[in-house]
């Protein structure tokens, strides 16, 4: 199936309950190659999904609808609802993208609900949470840090603010990492840890002097600074870190055996 140019017109009857993947984009936006080509590739190859194409700039009510702000968008839509977005996303991102629509399919048997009713709360919980993109920072714990920012680094890079109440220069930070936030929803998270109330982040990450700002990338530590950036600076790391690539690690070699050791 090729992709489709969609329309303010033509969405709602288009799409209707199907699956629908949406590249939003006005060609000025610093579109990858590399996702254009895998998406219109994907389009080919699945059946149960439409792959469809807007420009936002000729239709002003779906451009509200996805709340698109100048930078290519990835959407997934079924049933209403948005299940997957991604700002400037990149070909790396379809996959994963077209198996969280993939999953959300719900079959035409009419078995599927009594079927779907069997899946656990805890395991709804976990999809949703997983679909959620975040646009405002959220508060992590000598508990949660391990989950919110190390293990959710693998999907997508974390920007940790250390900080404390009393902290004058933490407080001309919180609104900037706000904005930010916002600004950069779905391509990264940032997470706020009270150093006050999370002594043991304190003592691990030897916070000495706060604000201080870490970046966390597929599972590694990749920045740590102290100081209250300008906003200039925090837009031009974030963006930094968001491009960097983090190279694999080798698989340690064999141990010789005693044969090759002679």
């Amino acid at each position: 199936m090729a992709v489709i140019t969609l329309n303010d017109e033509t969405f709602e009857a288009t799409t209707g309950q199907q699956a629908t993947l949406l590249m939003i984009t006005n060609g000025d936006d610093k579109l990858r190659g590399d996702f254009k080509t895998a998406f219109t590739k994907s389009a080919d190859e699945q059946t149960n999904i439409v792959f469809g194409e807007v420009n936002p700039d000729k239709n002003p009510a779906l451009a509200e609808q996805f709340n698109y702000q100048n930078k290519s968008l990835l959407i997934g839509w079924y049933r209403g609802e948005i299940v997957v977005r991604r700002s400037r996303p990149w070909g790396s991102d379809l996959p994963g993208a077209i198996q969280t629509m993939q999953d959300a399919i719900v079959p035409e048997d009419p078995t599927a609900e009594s079927l779907l009713a069997t899946i656990s709360e805890d395991a709804f919980v976990k999809e949703k949470k997983e679909m959620t993109v975040l646009d405002k920072p959220m508060a992590v714990t000598d508990t949660s840090f391990e989950a919110e920012v190390i293990n959710a680094s693998n999907d997508i890079p974390v920007l940790v603010d250390f900080w404390a109440e009393w902290c004058g220069p933490c407080r001309m930070v919180a609104p900037i990492l706000d904005k930010l936030a916002v600004e950069f929803a779905g391509q990264i998270r940032i997470a706020k840890v009270d150093t006050d109330k999370n002594p043991g982040l304190s003592q691990a990450f030897q916070i000495r002097s706060i604000p201080t700002i870490a970046a966390f990338k597929q599972g590694k530590l990749i920045f740590m600074q102290p100081g209250a950036f300008p906003e200039p600076a925090f837009r031009d790391l974030i963006q930094q870190i968001i491009d960097v690539e983090i190279p694999e690690e080798d698989e340690p070699a064999d141990e010789p055996t005693p044969e090759q050791e002679s």
